[in-house]
């Protein structure tokens, strides 16, 4: 019998790489005649580009020096390099919301500078192709930081360059395009969301990367601005694409000054490491997430897993660390087993200490309705 499987990290406690080592481990343990398949994954978020180094045996390109979410910070960076040549460049590497401490969050002031920098790097070592991964940001800046590491200058109405971050949005009247060099990018985005309005980037995420009320006004004018400025002064169409919210905008910013294409990270991952492939001759597929619930059905890891394992006919297994879809709803979009990591009286607190231990449990549970 052929098992594939297909994790998604369990946030805060297990990456996706040490979830499918974990329940492989079991799973040979106990069944050596079964054929185990492991391709960690990931939605286009933080995670995305270890996951896809790992899967594709790829390899990780360091830069010193590259600029942090603070103008100030300068931080060592790296992308992945998969085989034939495609660069993975991550947002959330050097210009994340992890790197600065709670006081430090202020997206006026972050910028996704550094992240430009990789891009140029990545064009520079001659990629055929960059896979840029959007999430995790501390960011609110459209992607203009990342724009003008790659040559763009935004300029205020007596010409000169306005400062970095969210807050110098409102000021740019004019925007300069450089002779670009760049292979073709594709902008992979963890979330759906606007540019803006109640469900864009300023309102929705600000508030996490330490914006005020005040503050996510002055961002949402900013995005408002700079959105105005890029139809009319570059004929980039508005920004209604699902996605161009994401990671403070960078998701409009990649297609203005990137001629970037948004796709959907996980059906990307699953694109790039071959999980159809894996799936055209596999009995079973174990997916896993920290919490399946409603949301991991809208274009989530698990809910595209389980979505392409029903196409191929493939039966689906779910372990999560809360399991919070009734069996009926379960059985309902594709699911053949479902497993809860934690056990009744269990603090997150307490499942996320014993993560890997709870998993290799809830495995071993599940080995013997295996059919």
């Amino acid at each position: 019998m052929k098992i594939v499987l297909a994790f998604d990290s369990f946030k805060g406690s297990l990456s996706a790489e040490v979830a499918c080592r974990v329940v492989a481990g079991k799973l040979r343990a106990l069944k050596p005649a079964w054929q185990i398949e492991s391709l960690p994954l990931a939605d286009g978020g933080e995670g995305t580009a270890a996951a896809l180094v790992e899967n594709r045996r790829g390899q990780w390109r360091v830069v010193q020096g590259v600029t942090g979410p603070l103008p100030e910070m300068r931080l060592e960076g790296s992308f992945g390099w998969l085989p034939g040549d495609i660069a993975v460049v991550e947002m959330a590497y050097v210009s994340g919301l992890t790197l600065l401490q709670k006081v430090q969050r202020n997206p006026l002031l972050t910028t996704s500078y550094g992240t430009g920098q990789l891009l140029a790097f990545a064009a520079q070592a001659d990629a055929k192709r960059i896979i840029l991964t959007l999430g995790g940001s501390a960011t609110v800046d459209g992607g203009t930081g990342a724009a003008r590491a790659l040559g763009w200058r935004f300029l205020d109405a007596v010409g000169r360059e306005v400062p970095l971050g969210g807050g110098g949005l409102r000021q740019i009247a004019q925007i300069k395009r450089p002779q670009l060099n760049l292979p073709p990018v594709e902008a992979w985005c963890d979330v759906r969301n606007a540019l803006c309005g109640r469900e864009g980037a300023a309102s929705v995420y600000g508030p996490q990367k330490g914006a005020d009320e005040a503050m996510v006004a002055k961002l949402e004018s900013g995005l408002q601005h700079l959105a105005e400025l890029v139809q009319r002064q570059l004929g980039v169409s508005a920004p209604d694409v699902p996605g161009d919210g994401a990671a403070g905008g960078f998701g409009f910013g990649a297609r203005a000054f990137l001629g970037a294409q948004l796709i959907p990270g996980a059906q990307g991952v699953m694109e790039v490491v071959g999980l159809a492939k894996a799936l055209s001759d596999a009995d079973w597929v174990i997916t896993g997430e920290g919490c399946f619930d409603e949301q991991s059905l809208q274009g989530k890891v698990v809910g595209e897993v389980v979505q392409l394992a029903r196409s191929h006919s493939v039966k689906a297994a779910v372990l999560a660390g809360r399991l919070l879809l009734d069996p009926v709803r379960c059985r309902k979009v594709g699911l053949s087993l479902c497993e809860q990591t934690m056990t009744r009286g269990m603090s997150t607190e307490q499942a996320m200490v014993q993560a890997e231990s709870l998993l290799a449990d809830a495995a071993q549970r599940l080995v013997d309705r295996l059919d």
